[in-house]
């Protein structure tokens, strides 16, 4: 993969780690008004995650970089995007699998995964490209209203 550099989102934490890495998978958006894109096809996806925290583990890690990885490839790569009914469904556009809910999942998915961690780092940013001329970012409103509400950002 090469070396990118991407948008950032400023935070007031000590520590921020980004995680690249890559999954193949194949996804149809289920809407008569997706074009070409209602049709199963296939993306090589480029993900970014940034995580950030104060607090290191008693490894001296912020969070292990292969568990990241592990928490997303593992689920996705080589899978058809729509088959994951805990994440996607084709009923509601807010779940359906587009470049935007994908970003927003992967984000969820970190974040419950950190939750979970003694030091409670945080997900501040999904990068997702889709291609290698679209992307999305995604960034959580609630990190954004608290970083609003204990006196913005520096």
């Amino acid at each position: 993969m090469l070396q990118q550099i991407y948008p950032q989102v400023e935070h007031p934490f000590q520590y921020e780690l980004n995680k690249d890495f890559q999954f193949a998978a194949a996804h149809y958006v289920p809407s008569s008004k997706a074009g070409q894109c209602q049709q199963m096809h296939g993306h090589t996806y480029f993900v970014n995650v940034t995580v950030a925290g104060d607090q290191l583990d008693e490894t001296g890690f912020l969070v292990n970089f292969s568990f990241i990885k592990k928490l997303i490839h593992d689920r996705y790569d080589h899978t058809l995007l729509n088959d994951h009914n805990q994440d996607f469904n084709n009923n509601e556009p807010n779940y359906f699998p587009t470049t935007e809910v994908v970003a927003r999942t992967i984000y969820e998915l970190v974040n419950d995964f950190l939750a979970t961690t003694d030091n409670k780092a945080t997900c501040v940013q999904i990068f997702l490209r889709e291609t290698p001329t679209s992307y999305c970012i995604y960034r959580p409103r609630k990190l954004l209203r608290q970083l609003n509400a204990a006196g913005g950002v520096r």
